[in-house]
């Protein structure tokens, strides 16, 4: 079985006075509050969503399966 790897998004700084654009790319992302945060799939789309908002989010690499169930918890 292949493991697809993924990543966890956590939005670490406010939303509040950021341009709408960048406000839609954290949403989209599902980020809506200061450090809530979300499993993404590690793909080109999710990669070029988060070099939009680089500076307002923190990003760490799940690569096998024990590391996606402690990163859930």
């Amino acid at each position: 079985m292949r493991v697809v790897s993924k990543m966890k998004v956590r939005l670490k700084k406010s939303l509040i006075g950021q341009n709408k654009n960048r406000i839609a790319t954290a949403n989209s992302l599902g980020l809506g509050k200061m450090n809530s945060s979300t499993i993404q799939p590690d793909n080109g789309s999710t990669r070029g969503k988060i070099r939009r908002i680089r500076d307002l989010v923190a990003v760490e690499e799940i690569a096998d399966e024990d590391d996606l169930s402690r990163a859930i918890n």
